[in-house]
């Protein structure tokens, strides 16, 4: 009787929330599975906004669901379990903000004001306060240093054509690496946003904004130029550009950005 007692006590702690391995992503998967539509190069999709507006009360479920996960829960997850969920958390409340006012905009930035951005506006009940978009992003994934992860910035999707592609499936701790590794190359081998046009290797502003993050030593690359040319094919770079970008020879400029909203026959 002893050991049945004992047996129950620790199947009661593994079950309790404390010692959850993760929250489950399946609602917001489908969703994206059903209305998100990816080239077949992965390297753009497009939202089916209306259809997800009709199904908003699947949406609210997921994003209840991540609601209730306590920060003490999410500290005993494992870094990658803790990315996924920030990951998927920034694109299901993106689209959130997105039919809060849909269809009547054009952009996302249509939704901020004067003084604030979309991304500056609290309305995210996360892991016990009220956070914005940028406070996932900029706080909880680029702020802590504890993920070190630049491939972030090809993942979190910012409801725009310009933006790298949002994948049609919800992000997993157990498929983490290979979704960032594939959403990287997908998006560099965009040659609209990505690669060598006379002479001057042309990337999107992302690696401008975010210049220090694909700075700090990931994999070994501690400048941009190093970062770009771990993605020479993806950039279809001949080998003799890639020895240019790598000493400093090849000239790098940044394309434009499309703000328009990557809605469902928007190109």
């Amino acid at each position: 009787m002893h050991r049945l007692t004992q047996l129950g006590l620790i199947l009661l702690l593994l079950c309790s929330p404390l010692y959850a391995a993760d929250v489950s992503h399946g609602q917001w998967h489908q969703l994206l599975q059903d209305h998100v539509q990816m080239a077949p190069n992965g390297q753009h999709s497009q939202v089916d906004y209306a259809a997800i507006q009709r199904n908003e009360v699947i949406l609210d479920g997921y994003l209840a669901r991540l609601a209730k996960v306590e920060k003490r829960v999410f500290d005993s997850w494992s870094d990658d379990s803790q990315l996924a969920f920030l990951i998927n958390a920034y694109n299901a409340w993106t689209v959130k903000l997105i039919l809060s006012r849909y269809p009547k905009l054009d952009s996302i930035k249509d939704i901020g004001f004067l003084w604030s951005s979309p991304w500056q506006k609290n309305f995210i009940p996360l892991l016990g306060e009220t956070r914005s978009l940028d406070d996932i992003e900029h706080k909880l994934i680029r702020g802590t240093g504890r993920y070190g992860e630049p491939r972030i910035h090809f993942a979190v999707n910012c409801a725009s054509i310009g933006c790298p592609a949002l994948l049609n499936r919800a992000y997993k701790a157990e498929t983490l690496d290979a979704q960032l590794d594939a959403v990287t190359r997908n998006f560099l081998s965009d040659r609209q946003r990505n690669g060598v046009r006379k002479g001057v290797l042309r990337v999107s502003p992302i690696f401008k904004w975010y210049v220090q993050d694909f700075s700090k030593g990931w994999q070994g690359a501690h400048s941009l130029r190093e970062y770009l040319a771990m993605y020479a094919k993806a950039l279809g770079l001949s080998d003799a550009e890639k020895a240019q970008l790598i000493s400093g020879k090849l000239a790098i400029d940044y394309s434009d950005y499309n703000w328009a909203l990557n809605d469902l026959g928007n190109k």
